[in-house]
């Protein structure tokens, strides 16, 4: 199976860590914070501190990970969505990452333009994080769609 790492693993991100991992997949979740690193540690899952602002503590997680789930749609911070996105986009080609699984709730103007530029995977979950069950659906099907690919 494949090992897949969720950027943003908040409720959501840990829900979705779970249907990956009864289907196999090792994950390894992201938090900013110690709390948030052992919540996701808590309910099974490899948790990492990392902070999506600061790329260098992103990037050494990144190792080892077929598909990045970029779940920051609802980040109100603009730069999740636009230069910190493209830089790390710019750096995956350079990596293991297969693809990325990126939550159309935010800018996926940066995702699609990946997807062309560097003929990377992208899938987008279109229902929205306020939604669990459709959202999780289309998050299970997108990163079966990139591992597809």
């Amino acid at each position: 199976m494949a090992r897949i790492l969720v950027v943003g693993c908040g409720c959501r991100g840990r829900q979705l860590a779970r249907h990956l991992g009864e289907a196999g997949h090792a994950v390894r979740g992201t938090s900013r914070t110690a709390a948030g690193r052992a919540a996701i540690e808590t309910a099974g899952f490899e948790g990492v501190v990392a902070d999506p602002n600061r790329l260098g503590t992103l990037i050494p997680h990144l190792q080892g990970s077929s598909v990045l789930c970029w779940l920051m749609g609802t980040a109100a911070e603009p730069a999740l969505h636009g230069e910190r996105f493209t830089s790390l986009v710019e750096m995956l080609v350079d990596t293991h990452v297969r693809g990325v699984v990126h939550e159309a709730a935010g800018e996926v103007a940066v995702a699609r333009r990946m997807g062309e530029t560097y003929r990377m995977p992208v899938a987008l979950i279109a229902a929205p994080p306020d939604d669990p069950s459709p959202w999780l659906r289309d998050a299970l099907r997108a990163v079966d769609s990139v591992l597809a690919a």
